[in-house]
């Protein structure tokens, strides 16, 4: 099955696609720190089984548009960016499924506009209901540490942490979220120490877990050599901004058929500021069909768990 690459204008930027197969149409939204290879086994496997599948370098990564001003980066600009996308590939509607941070991103596409995206998949990210306070004043910290996303807020800081050993930033990154770590409790790695970084604290491996190739990690990290990491942390700089933006839409809930896929090794399910929200997730998704946890798996959902992913995606998609 050959994967091709190609280019589309949308919402004002240039953005760069990975597509395979024919029929109807699934879009693939990737997280943070990756790209459209994330969801390299997933695209063979949907077209192998009649679907056209479709993933995207997001704003700000890889060979697509990353615009210099922060603002550039909320998720009223990152759905706009998908809307945009189908009108420019000539169809009407998709399934969306989004990993990590593309989670929110899809969650928001069937929200805003469920007249082009007949149904949603998350993976790792439930659906974020907005709540009451400005996210940053409830991020979780303590006197000789703070959450994740606090760190990732001042430009250039975490940037300067990671671009000076890109490889070892992916490797470890990769490694240290995945059902594969020697770590206790994986929520443990959202709270970094206070005057410590992202890798500060994260577990390293010599060996590679089987989901994991040296060529994998090659893609990623001359992919962020070349765009650097602003393009993915400018999403964390949008969080106080998009709940202002969001409010219009506080309390509502989406209406088309969803799937919602987890690892139980993965942080955002061990995390008090996240778990809450997946045994609610019926009441904001009333037509959510199935919550799958998988076993022993970590962050990387769709990546660790490769096959197990693409026939949850297979079978969600056989019963619409």
């Amino acid at each position: 099955m050959t994967i091709s690459l190609r280019f589309i204008e949308t919402n004002g930027i240039r953005m760069h696609l990975a597509e395979a197969g024919s029929g109807p149409t699934v879009l693939l939204c990737h997280g943070f720190p990756e790209c459209w290879y994330s969801w390299r086994h997933q695209l063979e496997a949907l077209a192998a089984a009649g679907y056209r599948a479709i993933a995207p370098d997001m704003r700000g990564y890889g060979q697509t548009d990353k615009p210099d001003a922060i603002d550039q980066y909320t998720l009223l600009h990152l759905t706009g960016d998908m809307v945009g996308l189908l009108d420019a590939i000539g169809t009407d509607q998709a399934v969306v499924v989004g990993h990590d941070w593309g989670a929110p991103v899809a969650w928001r596409c069937a929200l805003f506009r469920p007249d082009r995206f007949r149904a949603v998949v998350g993976l790792s990210v439930p659906f974020p209901v907005r709540g009451p306070d400005r996210p940053s004043t409830v991020m979780p910290r303590a006197e000789k540490q703070r959450f994740y996303q606090l760190y990732f807020q001042t430009p250039g800081v975490a940037e300067a942490e990671l671009e000076k050993d890109v490889h070892n930033a992916i490797k470890t990154t990769l490694f240290a979220l995945s059902g594969d770590a020697p770590v206790e409790d994986p929520a443990s790695l959202t709270m970094l120490p206070s005057e410590g970084g992202w890798l500060d604290g994260k577990p390293t491996t010599q060996s590679l877990p089987t989901w994991l190739t040296d060529s994998d990690i090659e893609f990623y990290v001359e992919e962020f050599k070349r765009t650097g990491f602003g393009g993915g942390l400018n999403w964390y700089r949008n969080i106080d901004r998009n709940w202002e933006l969001l409010a219009p839409w506080s309390g509502a809930k989406v209406k088309v058929p969803a799937l919602y896929v987890v690892g139980d090794r993965d942080g955002v399910y061990r995390s008090p500021s996240w778990s809450h929200l997946v045994p609610s997730l019926k009441q904001f998704v009333p037509l959510l069909r199935e919550t799958i946890v998988l076993k022993g798996c970590g962050h990387w959902t769709q990546q660790e768990r490769a096959k197990d992913v693409s026939n949850a995606l297979l079978e969600f998609l056989k019963q619409l």
